[in-house]
């Protein structure tokens, strides 16, 4: 059988592969990004949050502290701490994720130590927290959104939530709840507490870069009228929609079920559709970090 190019086959099925342009185009945009995302956090890093002694969570709060303690150069101890975790996801994670992890590092560490000697923007800590935390939380989420990551607490956190009853976010919790109060003991309680804003914002910037700020929504309704709410969906909101079958768990009867993605912005206007045509309906909505292929496009709310 004559096969196309730009396919190949995997067990019995036939894959499409992507042209050698497209997947160069693709390698540029994410080394690009990590690029963005990885010198953002060295600014963070070294033009808000180092000269006014507050930290990060994970590895880059424990090179921070060190490197105050021992005046050792901290892009030098960013490298050298991160290097056992990245040996750890190259054999546990996988090779993509691993030298996409490296690079970012690198450049993350060659960044902080050309900004070292730039003087801070603000040495008030509450503004150095806020906007090194919104920064630092952007220029993570970049890297983590590309492939990669820049924390080596975050591997082991993978792996530890693989054997044990804990998930990802609750074992990076638990040490940087240690990284946080050892900053206390070395910065000062104040500077710790400031430390827990940036860490909290820059938590919250990550979520908003991996999901964006226009977070998409998925909703559920449950309406005899379904038709007619479905097609007002479609011809308002621009929405394609699907009707899905459904059977009452206390009633035994069918029952048809529209699911719909949309936009946090149109969630209102949804709901306002569905309450003309079916007060009595029931509508379920919940988020959702990605959405690809389908109608899923911007259309004007009317």
């Amino acid at each position: 059988m004559a096969m196309n190019p730009h396919t190949f086959t995997e067990g019995n099925r036939v894959r499409p592969q992507k042209s050698g342009a497209v997947k160069k185009a693709l390698f540029a945009q994410r080394i690009v990004m990590m690029t963005i995302g990885a010198a953002m956090m060295a600014v963070a890093l070294e033009i808000f949050l180092v000269p006014n002694s507050l930290i990060d969570g994970g590895i880059t709060g424990i090179s921070i502290i060190l490197s105050h303690i021992f005046d050792i150069p901290l892009g030098l101890l960013l490298t050298l701490l991160n290097l056992p975790f990245l040996v750890i996801g190259y054999k546990q994670i996988g090779k993509t994720f691993a030298l996409s992890t490296l690079y970012a590092v690198v450049v993350m560490s060659i960044g902080t130590q050309l900004l070292h000697p730039v003087k801070p923007i603000t040495v008030e800590p509450l503004l150095a927290a806020v906007f090194g935390g919104v920064i630092l939380g952007v220029g993570v989420g970049l890297v983590v959104r590309y492939g990669g990551s820049l924390d080596g607490t975050e591997i082991v956190a993978i792996l530890i939530s693989k054997r044990l009853p804990f998930s990802v976010g609750e074992v990076v919790m638990f040490f940087n709840f240690f990284i946080l109060s050892g900053a206390g003991f070395v910065f000062g309680w104040n500077n710790a507490m400031f430390s827990l804003i940036a860490y909290y914002i820059a938590f919250k910037m990550i979520d908003v870069t991996l999901e964006g700020l226009d977070q998409s929504k998925s909703v559920w309704i449950i309406s005899d009228k379904y038709r007619d709410i479905g097609e007002a969906l479609t011809e308002r909101l621009g929405r394609g929609v699907t009707y899905l079958e459904g059977e009452g768990g206390f009633s035994g009867e069918n029952k048809k079920v529209i699911f719909v993605v949309i936009t946090r912005l149109e969630e209102a206007k949804m709901k306002a559709i569905v309450e003309d045509w079916d007060s009595d309906a029931f509508v379920a909505v919940g988020n959702i970090h990605d959405v690809k292929g389908g109608r899923f496009k911007k259309k004007a709310i009317h």
